[in-house]
C-alpha cells in the first residue's frame, strides 16, 4: 500500500439521511480523486437510489473487497444482501442497522490493513438501538472495536480552534463537578498534548485547561484543576490554567493555545461553533485507527432535497489525510531511534536533556487564593486577539504575567 494513494474508507451512514448526499457532492470534485483513493462501505443500489432521488452526476465503481479498490475512482463494497427500502428523511431501524452493517465491515478490514484512514458519514444513534445492545455513538463504537483497550479522547477540530471535553458529553450538568478528578484532567490533558505532537505536527504545544467556576477560582480551582496544571507542567506537559471560559474565549486567550481541554461539552462546544461554524470535523484522537467524521448530524430534515453543505465533511478527509502523514512523519524517527543525547553543566555537574521546555516563574509574589505560579498565554504571530492575550491575564490565574 505504500507506492497507492492513501485508501480513505468511508462508512455510508444512514441510509436514509444525507450520507451518500455527502459523498457524491465531495467527490464531484476531481481533485478529491487525486489526493486519495476513497472505498465506501454501503451499497451500490442504496447509493443508485440516492442519485437519483438527488438528480445528481455521480459515478461508482462496485468492487467485493477493499484489495480491489481503484485510484481513479469512487469505490463501493456491499457491506449486506438483502434489500433495504430507503424512506428519505425517516429514521428508521432498518437504516440504522444497514449504517452499522457498514461499520462493522470498515472495522474488519482495519484489522486487516486494507485502507489507511476511517471517516464515518453521518448516522443516528437513537435507531441502531436493539434489544440487549445500546449503540454507545460511532466514536466509542470504534474504539471499542480497534481501540486496543486505549480510550479515545475526542477533539473537535477545524483550521482555527481544536477543543476537547474532560467529561463524558451525554453528562448532566449537575453531575459534572463529581466527575472532575486530578487523575482525570491529567490524563485527558497528556493525551490532548501528545496528540498535538503526533497527529497535528506541533512540536511543543500548549493547552490550555478551563475552569469549572466562573470569576474567582472555587473549590475544584483549588483542589483540583491548579494542583493538576502544576503536576502536568512539572511531568513536561505545557499546560496553562485554570482560565474562567467567559473571559478565555471572549477576549480572544484562545488564540494563544495548540488546545483547549473544556470542563464539560456545553462550555467547550458552544463557544467552539460560535466563533468558528465553519467545516467542523471531529476526532477520535488516541487510537490505533485514525477515525474522523463530519460535525453533521443525519439531516433527516433535509434528505433527498440536495441542499446539504459538504464543506465539514470534505473537511474530515482532509484531516484524517493529514492526520495519517504527521502520525507517520512522527513515528519514523522513532522506529530506529538515535541513543539520547546529554549535556553537563558545568556548575553542578547535572545532566540534563535537550529540549525540555522549563517550568515559567512568576515575576513577583503569588496572591493569596489566585491559584498556581502563573501560566500566562504566549501571544501568537501576527494576530491581534493573541497580542491582547500577552498584555492580559485572563481570570482565575495570578496577576504576575510573564513580560
Amino acid at each position: 500500500m505504500e507506492n497507492n494513494k492513501i485508501r480513505v474508507a468511508i462508512t455510508h451512514g444512514d441510509t436514509n439521511g444525507i450520507g451518500y448526499e455527502l459523498i457524491f457532492k465531495t467527490f464531484a470534485d476531481t481533485e478529491m480523486l487525486e489526493l486519495c483513493t476513497p472505498i465506501i462501505y454501503g451499497s451500490p443500489k442504496v447509493a443508485a437510489y440516492h442519485r437519483k432521488a438527488l438528480d445528481i452526476e455521480a459515478n461508482f465503481t462496485i468492487i467485493n473487497s477493499a484489495e480491489e479498490a481503484r485510484d481513479g475512482r469512487v469505490n463501493i463494497i456491499p457491506c449486506f444482501e438483502e434489500e433495504i427500502k430507503v424512506e428519505l428523511g425517516m429514521p428508521t431501524q432498518e437504516s440504522g442497522t444497514a449504517a452499522l452493517k457498514a461499520l462493522d465491515r470498515a472495522m474488519t478490514d482495519y484489522r486487516e490493513g486494507l485502507y489507511d484512514v476511517l471517516v464515518t458519514a453521518p448516522l443516528d444513534s437513537n435507531n441502531i438501538q436493539g434489544e440487549g445492545f445500546r449503540f454507545p455513538g460511532h466514536h466509542q463504537y470504534i474504539e471499542t472495536s480497534l481501540g486496543e483497550g486505549k480510550k479515545a479522547l475526542v477533539v473537535l477540530c477545524n483550521e482555527r480552534l481544536r477543543i476537547a471535553v474532560a467529561t463524558d458529553e451525554t453528562l448532566s450538568l449537575k453531575d459534572v463537578p463529581a466527575a472532575i478528578t486530578k487523575e482525570i484532567i491529567e490524563t485527558k490533558a497528556t493525551q490532548f498534548f501528545r496528540t498535538l505532537r503526533s497527529d497535528f505536527n506541533i512540536s511543543n504545544p500548549r493547552v490550555a485547561i478551563l475552569a469549572l467556576n466562573p470569576g474567582q477560582p472555587g473549590k475544584e480551582e483549588k483542589e483540583i484543576l491548579q494542583p493538576a496544571v502544576e503536576e502536568l507542567f512539572d511531568n513536561g506537559v505545557n499546560a496553562f490554567g485554570p482560565y474562567a471560559a467567559d473571559d478565555f474565549f471572549g477576549k480572544g486567550y484562545y488564540t494563544a493555545f495548540d488546545g483547549i481541554l473544556a470542563m464539560y461539552h456545553d462550555q467547550g462546544i458552544a463557544p467552539f461553533k460560535a466563533i468558528s461554524p465553519e467545516s467542523c470535523v471531529k476526532f477520535a484522537a488516541g487510537l490505533p485507527v485514525i477515525a474522523t467524521s463530519p460535525d453533521d448530524n443525519a439531516g433527516f430534515d433535509i434528505a433527498g432535497q440536495c441542499v446539504a453543505n459538504a464543506d465539514s465533511f470534505r473537511s474530515a478527509i482532509y484531516a484524517a489525510i493529514d492526520i495519517f502523514r504527521c502520525r507517520e512523519n512522527y513515528e519514523t524517527p522513532y522506529a530506529n531511534p538515535l541513543p539520547k543525547l546529554y549535556h553537563e553543566k558545568r556548575e553542578d555537574g547535572e545532566k540534563v536533556r535537550f529540549n525540555i521546555p522549563k517550568k515559567r516563574e512568576g515575576n513577583g509574589d503569588k496572591k493569596e487564593g489566585h491559584g498556581p505560579k502563573t501560566f500566562a498565554p504566549h501571544p501568537t504571530e501576527n494576530k491581534e486577539e493573541g497580542k491582547q492575550a500577552q498584555n492580559a491575564a485572563p481570570a482565575n490565574t495570578t496577576d504576575n504575567t510573564e513580560s
